[in-house]
């Protein structure tokens, strides 16, 4: 159950596919030096190998605890969060006029990884917290931003989202907790469920971000508003004071992410929680995007993150487990499995797709870097533009990914992978809800397709299409078979992927419902072609450098190989899906409800 983080991977992942030194030079970012970011990437992953590492699996059996209204989280969770919170790890990309570091999201995303790798029961304290950071900084007051930022970014108190309840699911437009005026502030009641750290010992103050109603407010999305509601109502001197009216009533019993409290959240027992106005009444839907848009690459993050944790694990077990003889070989002797074809074949498909997510998801995180820090504001809009087509790709295709590999790696344990004493069970365990919270994978699809590629007729999609073209076009006058094979899965995916944009873009308009029956395996196949895209530039990278005689042969031989096994055998069954995709509507709908 040991996690090392792959900082090889990471640092030619950031430097050679997201393009590191571009992001340092934007306005803001001049203090993100090589060395900077190279001491900060080895200092977090000690803390993730040695510190978090070692409490992920006690954390799993023992889990966190409902003790008379209290939250306990599990053994060395509380002390592990306090050296977090000295260690100034908390505030690494927030803005420095409330007492961040100021550093890039592509850091903090890289950083992010380990920790989730290491420990996503833990993990997901650190996740919540950003988001309402996040929230509060674009849409907070100034004397909100004064009293909350500097808190949360340290991470003395933490933040939580509230979103859903019992009756409403992902449909926030049946919430009824309410929200009555009451003088500067508001009180607040009602129930909220599935609230991630509501409640826990680790932090001196809470600090939720609550979705509700005002008495006035009109059915449906449009009367939602969202209010600061803490745990803690801060005194005059900015500490804890009066105990808010909010309280856990009970921690949910999960498949999975044990560690992690899983709150229902009352507010307004005794009269209502005194809440504060974000904004404006009725736009608290639109706000509380703004952290669920942070939050959906951070879960994208955690697929990628448990992907490794399994694979790490698998690989490990292979090259230990001694069974039968060498597929390959006449002798008797037997081997350890790792020598065994199907097994190889299992380790090679969890590496290259787990390199395709960490490329994607790095290049995701610098585009919200360019989108934030560049000066030019129609650069920045296309910036943004991209970044938001991506979002639902990285958290829907990077998860759905995570429950795959993860499942391979219990496949690889065999029997032993069954039982709980290996670990292998706690990751795919664990790896079960990421598809599943921050809008289910089928919500992202229906975004990708109803929101994302309709908003512009698939010209954002169809511009990354033409930057594949133009990779697979630097790449003929390389040398070699690998690129060469390469080139050919990425001519194919391309291709694949503008025929799927076309025809979902038309689709959209001229029957909607048909779009929407492909869309998931339209998600699917832009996620892996996406992937195989930046895997090549990756080879095209490696191949010029092996050249040069620049780096490590065997770190960057590895790279042409697990490229091109992607390409000759992950590309070509996803760029399959275009089949399904526009056939899908013609027989989703054809059965009566309710004959299901």
């Amino acid at each position: 159950m040991t996690y090392t983080a792959p900082l090889a991977d990471m640092r030619f992942a950031l430097r050679e596919v997201a393009g590191l030194s571009g992001v340092a030079a934007l306005p803001g970012y001049e203090h993100a030096t090589d060395d900077t970011i190279d001491a900060v990437l080895e200092e977090a992953a000690k803390l993730a190998g040695n510190g978090l590492a070692p409490l992920n699996r006690e954390g799993d059996k023992v889990g966190a605890r409902l003790e008379n209204g209290v939250v306990r989280t599990a053994p060395g969770f509380a002390a592990i969060y306090k050296e977090f919170v000295e260690g100034g790890w908390n505030s690494l990309p927030f803005d420095p006029e409330f007492g961040g570091q100021g550093m890039p999201w592509l850091l903090a995303t890289t950083v992010q990884e380990m920790w989730q790798a290491a420990n996503m029961g833990f993990g997901l304290v650190l996740l919540l917290n950003q988001g309402a950071i996040d929230a509060i900084h674009h849409h907070g007051s100034e004397a909100q931003k004064a009293t909350y930022l500097p808190k949360m970014i340290s991470g003395e108190w933490t933040g939580t989202m509230n979103l859903t309840e019992p009756q409403a699911g992902s449909d926030l437009g049946q919430l009824k907790s309410r929200a009555v005026k009451n003088g500067d502030h508001y009180l607040v009641s009602g129930q909220k469920i599935f609230i991630t750290y509501g409640e826990h010992d680790m932090a001196e103050n809470i600090v939720h971000l609550v979705l509700a109603r005002t008495p006035d407010a009109p059915a449906g999305v449009r009367g939602i508003s969202l209010f600061i509601v803490p745990k803690y109502l801060p005194g005059e001197d900015g500490k804890p004071g009066k105990r808010n009216d909010l309280r856990c009533v009970s921690l949910e019993h999960k498949l999975g992410i044990h560690a992690s409290p899983t709150c229902v959240m009352s507010f307004g027992d005794d009269g209502g929680a005194v809440g504060y106005l974000v904004g404006e009444e009725g736009r608290g839907l639109s706000y509380m995007f703004t952290m669920m848009n942070n939050a959906r690459l951070s879960v994208g993050i955690q697929g990628l993150a448990i992907a490794e944790r399994a694979y790490q694990q698998a690989a490990a077990f292979a090259r230990n487990r001694v069974q039968s003889k060498d597929d390959g070989s006449p002798k008797p002797a037997s081997v350890s499995i790792v020598h065994h074809a199907d097994v190889r074949r299992m380790l090679m498909s969890m590496r290259s797709q787990i390199e395709a997510m960490r490329a994607l998801g790095y290049y995701t995180a610098a585009g919200i870097d360019g989108a934030l820090k560049q000066p030019d504001r129609e650069t920045s809009r296309k910036i943004q533009d991209r970044v938001d087509l991506l979002i639902p790709i990285v958290k829907a295709w990077f998860t759905d990914l995570g429950n795959e590999i993860a499942s391979t790696g219990v496949q690889i344990h065999g029997g032993m992978g069954f039982v709980e004493e290996t670990g292998a069970a706690q990751h795919l365990r664990d790896a079960r809800i990421l598809p599943i919270y921050e809008g289910t994978n089928g919500i992202q699809a229906r975004d990708l397709v109803g929101r994302k590629v309709a908003k512009d007729g698939g010209e954002t999609m169809l511009a990354l299409v033409a930057e594949m073209r133009a990779t697979a076009e630097a790449m003929k006058a390389a040398p070699g078979d690998d690129l060469e094979a390469i080139r050919a899965g990425l001519v194919a995916a391309a291709d694949a992927l503008e025929d799927a944009t076309k025809w979902v873009a038309h689709s959209v308009k001229a029957e909607l419902v048909n779009a929407l029956a492909g869309s998931v395996p339209f998600l699917r196949l832009a996620g892996t072609a996406l992937g195989g895209w930046l895997l090549a530039r990756s080879a095209l990278v490696a191949q010029t450098k092996l050249a040069a005689r620049d780096g490590d042969p065997a770190f960057l031989e590895a790279k042409l190989v697990t490229a091109r096994f992607y390409a000759e055998v992950i590309l070509p069954p996803a760029l399959a899906e275009l089949g399904p995709l526009k056939a899908a509507g013609r027989t989703v709908f054809a059965l009566p409800a309710e004959q299901f």
